[in-house]
């Protein structure tokens, strides 16, 4: 005859299965569980990082090349171009006209760009005893670093006035406007509106006028893998000189 199996037996197997613990299979298969969910919680937090520095990166990029471009406007609606009666056509041999706009294309490593030169009454002084008065203004891209793996956008900003023997250089001294350039282009209006990628008012081509206005094109490298970035802008310049027939 079978025993009769007692309640109190049945609840003691009961709790002993309950605090017996984990298999070594159990534990495998939640280490397992655990590794993936971290992991995915990782990578998404490693995404996130990785956008808002170059969210941060863009944003600081697109403030440099904002600060540039207000930089050159400025400079611009404070240009000074000598008028007629003062002004006179040069003669042949007769050095550049010291108060004229001269913008040509110049090269770095492979690529070309646009070089700008003009008087400005905004000169910013870099001594302690500020100058004021008319200084010659030039923009200008450089190749920067060792070996040369970025090209800066820098401002020369000389006041008049000038040895008679003076000749513009680039020089390190030159503060930088703008970092990471790929495209720095000036496209330049005449008074009938007719573009021009050169400029030189001392040309008798051009009947030793200035121009009317400027269109700018700025593009820069974000640095962070995110492509470039382009900026435009157009400003009518404040004081013209005519065509001298």
């Amino acid at each position: 005859m079978r025993k009769p199996v007692m309640r109190d037996d049945r609840a003691a197997r009961a709790v002993k299965r309950s605090t017996a613990g984990f298999t070594l299979m159990e534990i495998l298969i939640a280490t397992f569980i655990f590794s993936v969910v971290m992991s995915l919680i990782f990578s998404t937090f490693n995404g996130v990082i990785s956008r808002t520095d170059a969210i941060k990166s863009g944003m600081n990029g697109y403030e440099m090349a904002r600060t540039c471009l207000d930089r050159i406007c400025a400079d611009l609606n404070a240009i000074y171009v000598e008028q007629k009666p003062l002004y006179q056509p040069p003669d042949f041999d007769d050095p550049p006209d010291p108060y004229g706009v001269f913008g040509k294309v110049s090269f770095s490593g492979n690529k070309s760009f646009s070089q700008l030169r003009f008087a400005s009454f905004a000169h910013l002084p870099m001594t302690r005893n500020p100058e004021k008065g008319i200084a010659e203004i030039v923009y200008y891209v450089k190749e920067r670093g060792y070996p040369e793996t970025e090209r800066v956008l820098k401002r020369s900003d000389v006041i008049y006035p000038y040895d008679e023997d003076y000749e513009f250089e680039e020089k390190d001294s030159d503060p930088v406007l703008c970092e990471n350039v790929e495209t720095f282009t000036l496209t330049f209006y005449d008074e009938d509106a007719n573009e021009r990628e050169t400029w030189d008012s001392d040309a008798d081509m051009l009947k030793y006028a200035t121009p009317s206005a400027l269109d700018i094109e700025l593009t820069i490298n974000s640095g962070q893998g995110e492509g470039t970035y382009s900026f435009f802008r157009k400003i009518a310049l404040p004081v013209v000189r005519e065509k001298t027939e």
